[in-house]
């Protein structure tokens, strides 16, 4: 039987409210439904419109049972990331060209000799294995989609510097974002699968490690669209190692000036981001002049973490840096396993380069030979105007056993002691330094990196 003949049937002649409820389905829920999709797509259209990185949110809350790539917290659920909601005022650009690099934007690459086999060090018990227990715990800051990168301020390739080895996946750019400075780390259209995958993972460790003074700051990401770019605040002096030869110049431009004081207070401020770290479990490994950056300020702040990153999820896989052999303690010339105590060691060579305003470590001593020159008792030398408390803990530092360094706690108190009556002389040094002289006392190959981050 028909509808109509329903409605006939059962209804009387103008009961229009008993042929509604015959064709309820027609005239009622269809007509609804068909209005209640329309009105979703037009929202969702609005959204990708104007609100593109919140239909980003939706998709991955609708992705959460489908399998998930591992980005080591990048595309982590909202919630997380407490900076999820704020919002940066940029412009919306048309392309991607502000990220071509002029032609003479020139990058070298490190090239190192290998070293002949260390003699074995004397058999003390082997200290336990410093086992990294640092665990992803959240994602940084999701720069809005569609803010294009070169929508940043003042777009520029930074100036090259001797400074520390970059990845030649990354390229690297000045800019001006919310009124400050700060540093594009951009990842190349040539990248692949794994250098992707490394670069996200190492913004994601940035993030995790958190907020600290006297580590550079993450300032956020772009990783939901190309190029991938984290971003990073500037610090305005570059690395600690130029800054120290810059203060070697008679009329620096910008005036650099290096007390013993002042030496005090930026050994503290890379000791305290040291014990950060080593409170989560992380060795650095690099500890040197060129891996601490400097703030307009002449705040001192720990960089290099790509290596701490490294050895976080390679371990022991990770490249040995024969550029860093003079700052390695013993245990790690001699290829044994890297505990705190070797930061320690670093660390007073850090101090004997700030003592000389950038003097390479053990200059005389060629790489092959630094093993045999620990192991008979020598030093370094006093540097030229250094005080005897300065020279102490040099020297404390760098013993040869590593249970008879002091820890990182102590160092920390003999630091800001001898602040207290540090001289406000300012240090003077001979002559600028001669960059291929000081690679080859340094025991770096005959080319070298010049970029920062």
């Amino acid at each position: 039987m028909s509808s109509l003949s329903q409605a006939d049937s059962r209804c009387s002649p103008g009961d229009t409210i008993c042929e509604i409820r015959v064709y309820e389905q027609e005239v009622i829920i269809v007509p609804i439904m068909l209005l209640t999709i329309f009105l979703v797509t037009v929202v969702f259209i609005l959204l990708m419109h104007f609100c593109p990185e919140k239909v980003d949110r939706i998709r991955l809350q609708g992705s959460k049972s489908t399998p998930r790539r591992v980005l080591h917290g990048i595309d982590a659920p909202p919630g997380i990331n407490v900076m999820e909601h704020e919002s940066i005022a940029l412009e919306v650009p048309s392309s991607y060209s502000t990220f071509n690099p002029p032609s003479n934007y020139l990058s070298k690459n490190l090239t190192v000799a290998m070293d002949k086999p260390f003699l074995p060090l004397p058999p003390d018990p082997p200290p336990q294995p410093f086992e990294p227990s640092f665990t992803p715990i959240a994602q940084p800051r999701e720069l809005p989609r569609q803010r294009l990168p070169e929508s940043f301020n003042l777009v520029t390739p930074l100036t090259v510097a001797f400074s520390l080895r970059s990845d030649s996946s990354v390229s690297l750019y000045r800019a001006r974002m919310e009124e400050r400075n700060v540093v594009l780390r951009v990842l190349n259209d040539s990248a692949d699968a794994t250098e992707r995958h490394n670069f996200l993972g190492f913004a994601s460790f940035l993030s995790q490690l958190g907020p600290h003074p006297f580590l550079p700051e993450l300032l956020g990401v772009v990783s939901l669209r190309a190029p991938l770019v984290t971003v990073v605040e500037e610090m305005e002096n570059r690395d600690l190692l130029s800054y120290l030869w810059r203060c070697r110049q008679e009329h620096a431009d910008p005036p650099c000036e290096m007390t013993e004081r002042r030496i005090f207070t930026m050994a503290t401020q890379v000791a305290s981001a040291l014990e950060f770290l080593h409170s989560k479990d992380l060795l650095h490994g690099q500890i040197c002049a060129r891996s601490v950056l400097v703030t307009k300020d002449i705040t001192a702040k720990l960089w290099g973490l790509h290596g701490v990153y490294t050895s976080k999820t390679q371990g022991e896989t990770k490249k040995e840096e024969a550029s860093m052999k003079k700052w390695h303690a013993p245990e790690l010339l001699a290829r044994r396993t890297a505990g705190p105590s070797s930061d320690i060691w670093s660390l007073g060579i850090l101090l004997y380069e700030m003592a000389t305003l950038g003097e390479a470590p053990f200059a005389e001593i060629s790489v092959n030979e630094l093993l045999q020159f620990h192991q008979r008792g020598k030093s370094l030398k006093k540097p030229s105007g250094c005080s005897n408390a300065l020279h102490s803990i040099i020297k404390a530092c760098c013993q040869w056993k590593e249970q008879e360094r002091p820890t990182l706690a102590e160092v920390s108190r003999k630091l800001a002691s001898g602040e207290k009556s540090a001289s406000d002389k300012v240090l003077k040094a001979s002559g600028t330094v001669n960059i291929e002289q000081y690679l080859q006392e340094a025991g770096y190959g005959e080319t070298n990196s010049y970029t920062v981050f």
